[in-house]
């Protein structure tokens, strides 16, 4: 029998089931925080995320002062025992993830689209506000 190759993953699993399980189970139960890409063009901020399964209809996206926020559900239709499985790392139930955008944006011209379970968000820059310099005016007494 070939010895069991050590996976750092795994054992942290173990530890956080053992230490917190009520935490566990909720987030087991409750969902995932999806990875997100931000990058920025001349024109905008672009955020994409990969929501592989999800209903375009489940997922809202919004932004409020600077903060882009996506939160959603992604529905498992078909669950097995729990008890079969080896390895049970794809989330299901609902997702919500907030980004600092890095510039000012117009946050009523924002888009967004979603093509083969990625979700892609386009931010349009505001223009950039124009430094005020003021003279300084040196009175002698």
């Amino acid at each position: 029998m070939l010895p069991r190759l050590w996976d750092p993953f795994d054992d942290m699993d173990q530890l956080m089931r053992r230490n917190l399980p009520a935490l566990n189970d909720d987030f087991n139960r409750k969902g995932f925080v999806p990875a997100v890409d931000v990058y920025e063009t001349n024109e905008a901020v672009v955020i994409e995320t990969l929501l592989p399964g999800v209903n375009p209809e489940q997922v809202e996206v919004s932004v409020e002062k600077g903060v882009l926020t996506i939160e959603g559900e992604s529905q498992r239709e078909h669950e097995i025992d729990e008890k079969n499985y080896y390895r049970k790392e794809v989330r299901g139930g609902s997702f919500f993830r907030q980004v600092s955008l890095p510039v000012a944006v117009k946050e009523d011209d924002v888009s967004a689209e979603f093509t083969d379970g990625v979700l892609k968000i386009t931010c349009p820059k505001a223009e950039e506000k124009k430094k005020n310099k003021v003279s300084v005016k040196v009175i002698k007494k």
